[in-house]
């Protein structure tokens, strides 16, 4: 089940996408995190963020609308509070930096830098849920690889970077972001969406729109991972819809080297250890000897 991410070795493929698991030790008593093959913490920024008005949150159809808006307690707040028990956690933690400027995503790496305990970091330019930042960083080949050269003069730490599916040419951004220097990409994150009540014709979310996710964007994410693994050669992570061992294994399949467990874990915080215990079966029942065997074997139609 181990697999690396560049330098970053995994005892399996499973992640816990940012958000999932707060800070990264809120499920401690729910899950044994041990078992994941990491963690990666909700996103962090330099100054705390009270994050977008409520509701944040909507089911819908075959997925789930989120507007949280980044709300986290901040760099200052995370070091002092949380990144002691981080060091505890017998997994890898990842923590995902946001920021407004290029120059807080870089000051921001170089404050948790000072102290580290943690594995790498996923640079998270895809958050559809603020209006400055976030998305903007990475809708344009230009501005992604600006965050990303700025952070890898600061870091020697494996730099992930959390790549956003609302854009036309997701391949010109990934290509962008691995010639500065990342060691993998994250493909992909929520999709712009919104939902209204009729009865009061509102929108269901405070801030009217949000990111949609869940099994009802498998399929697009999937299409947006092949689009990535045939472009480069730096590892992509996938996530988007995942809710068993066959959706995941049908990334690893497309080429995913590993992937992201977010919303199903609301549904049943169990599922990332069925995820696992499908894939373990699976390969026995297939006579595969490693998950890295199945990675990028995709059968193409003849033409």
């Amino acid at each position: 089940m181990t697999v690396h991410l560049g330098s970053l070795r995994l005892r399996n493929p499973l992640m816990l996408a940012s958000g999932v698991a707060g800070y990264g030790h809120e499920l401690g008593d729910v899950i044994d995190l041990g078992r994941v093959g990491a963690v990666v913490t909700k996103t962090l920024t330099l100054k705390p963020r009270q994050g977008n008005a409520p509701p944040r949150l909507a089911e819908v159809p075959s997925g789930l609308l989120n507007s949280i808006g980044l709300a986290n307690v901040g760099s200052r707040a995370f070091i002092s509070e949380h990144l002691d028990r981080l060091r505890n956690l017998d997994t890898r933690i990842i923590v995902s930096v946001g920021g407004f400027t290029v120059a807080e995503y870089a000051k921001l790496v170089l404050e948790l830098e000072e102290v580290g305990g943690f594995d790498a970091y996923e640079v998270n330019i895809s958050c559809p849920n603020v209006k400055a930042g976030g998305v903007n960083f990475g809708s344009t080949p230009g501005k992604a690889a600006g965050v990303v050269r700025a952070l890898r003069s600061k870091t020697g730490r494996p730099l992930i970077v959390k790549l956003t599916p609302n854009v036309t040419d997701i391949p010109s951004v990934a290509v962008a972001c691995e010639s500065e220097g990342a060691d993998a990409l994250t493909v992909g994150n929520t999709f712009r969406a919104m939902a209204v009540d009729l009865d009061s014709r509102r929108p269901v979310l405070g801030a009217t729109g949000g990111g949609l996710s869940g099994p009802a964007i498998k399929a697009m994410c999937m299409a947006k991972v092949w689009e990535v693994v045939s472009s480069v050669r730096t590892p992509v992570i996938a996530c988007g819809g995942i809710c068993s061992a066959g959706d995941a294994l049908e990334y690893i399949v497309v080429g995913a080297a590993a992937f992201q467990v977010g919303s199903a874990c609301f549904r049943d915080f169990r599922a990332p250890e069925s995820i696992l215990e499908g894939i373990t079966e699976f390969c026995r029942r297939k006579g595969v000897r490693s998950v890295a065997e199945l990675r990028g074997t995709l059968e193409l139609p003849r033409t």
